[in-house]
């Protein structure tokens, strides 16, 4: 079975740090693209960050370039979210997702509904 386990949320202040975690199993770890998305109250979820595991290739939304980095631990089947300056608007529930590759191409993509399996949700609370 697909699993994704995030971990690693909490309260901070602004301007603090927190790293998350997001391990991986049952799939191809290689063959896949990671995901961070965030879902404040009130809003739609939001594609944050993402890292595709062959190449490194990553993404980061506007707001948190700078602050945040993505890596992978291919021997830990993890993914990590490292992520810097806090800010309130941080504050969310985030979510990993796996996109898996098809005929041994991986698309990553920005939006949702272009994943396919996600774990649980770990919250970030970030105080003013």
């Amino acid at each position: 079975d697909v699993q994704l386990q995030a971990s690693g949320g909490g309260l901070v202040q602004a301007g603090g740090s927190l790293r998350l975690s997001c391990a991986a199993s049952g799939f191809t770890f290689d063959e896949s693209g990671i995901g961070w998305f965030r879902q404040a109250p009130g809003k739609e979820r939001e594609g944050v960050s993402s890292i595709k595991i062959s190449d490194g290739e990553t993404y980061y939304e506007d707001s948190v370039m700078g602050r945040f980095t993505i890596s992978s631990d291919n021997a830990r089947n993890t993914v990590y979210l490292e992520m810097n300056s806090l800010k309130p608007e941080d504050t969310a529930v985030y979510y990993c997702a796996a996109v898996l590759a098809r005929y041994g191409i991986v698309v990553m993509g920005r939006r949702p509904s272009e994943y396919d399996y996600w774990g649980q949700g770990t919250q970030v609370t970030v105080s003013s």
